[in-house]
């Protein structure tokens, strides 16, 4: 990897390539399959430590998305691989702590004190706040809208946004998640991992074809994510949401390591990828250059 500053701007130099990247509301199941995660299970049997219980817990809270705001104790279920009878106990813990509460008394949302449990790190983690200033300064030059996250799990979780418009079905900030296989930046980051763990994460991804363009299969996933890694920067065309084109580079930190992904997302109406490359690809790798002297 780089070591030197002068190594960091030669990486970003390279001619780097993109995966495109949208959000539709088409929810087709594509060439995969989910793969019970029980690793919370495993871990128990093995470490007297571990508390499957709180485990429990958070995976029932981060079974919730934007996409699916509101779920049933069976529907959670399901996503967790947990028991219907350990869910509907978890989520009267939760209810009781206020972070949930069923407004119909079927099924379960969040409730706004969850935000608690991340907000220390959003605000106080010096990445989030360097990136921050470095996307209000980017998105202003370029007039469209600039985001920086880091992989969480199988997802990316956006640590700072500068929006100029919002072209996603859903509000974006600091804070939200989204599966890492199908944006910009969860492709940069996945380029990064070491193949084993690559391997790990596509296999228990659940493949949605958010839209008629999403490339949901996993030999297409591997392919693009080895141009990415070759090419340095990825492309997301209308694969997460139709409106939305975006293109993301990597964040490097005075080691060589990549520790986030920058982004710009454009209305894929008026712009194509090639158009957005063209335009975005330079300043976005001088962002994210800055930002690494900065690391």
């Amino acid at each position: 990897m780089v070591k030197t500053a002068q190594g960091i701007a030669a990486f970003f130099t390279r001619d780097i390539v993109m995966p495109h990247e949208p959000l539709s509301s088409v929810k087709e199941g594509c060439m995969s399959e989910k793969k019970p995660d029980t690793l919370s299970v495993r871990q128990s049997e093995h470490d007297p430590n571990f508390m499957l219980s709180l485990a429990r817990g958070l995976e029932v809270l981060n079974a919730f998305t934007p996409q699916r705001q509101r779920l049933t104790i069976s529907q959670l279920s399901q996503k967790t691989q947990i028991s219907r009878a350990a869910v509907r106990r978890c989520l009267y813990t939760l209810a009781a702590l206020g972070m949930v509460h069923s407004p119909d008394g079927r099924s379960y949302e969040l409730l706004p004190r969850v935000l608690a449990v991340g907000h220390a790190y959003l605000a106080g983690t010096p990445l989030a706040k360097v990136a921050q200033s470095a996307l209000d300064n980017l998105g202003k030059n370029l007039g469209e809208s600039c985001s920086a996250a880091t992989l969480d799990g199988d997802n990316v979780l956006y640590i700072a946004r500068a929006a100029v418009n919002n072209l996603l079905s859903v509000d974006i900030g600091r804070g939200s998640r989204l599966p890492a296989w199908a944006t910009s930046m969860g492709r940069v980051l996945l380029s990064a991992l070491p193949e084993e763990q690559l391997e790990v994460t596509l296999s228990r991804a659940s493949l949605i074809r958010y839209t008629p363009y999403t490339l949901c299969d996993l030999p297409g996933l591997r392919q693009e994510i080895a141009r990415v890694r070759m090419q340095g920067y990825a492309l997301a065309d209308r694969q997460i949401e139709v409106g939305l084109c975006s293109l993301a580079v990597p964040l490097l930190s005075r080691s060589g390591q990549v520790v986030a992904a920058l982004n710009v997302g454009v209305p894929a109406g008026y712009t194509n990828a090639a158009a957005l490359k063209e335009k975005a690809l330079a300043p976005l790798r001088r962002a994210a250059m800055a930002l690494s002297l900065q690391l």
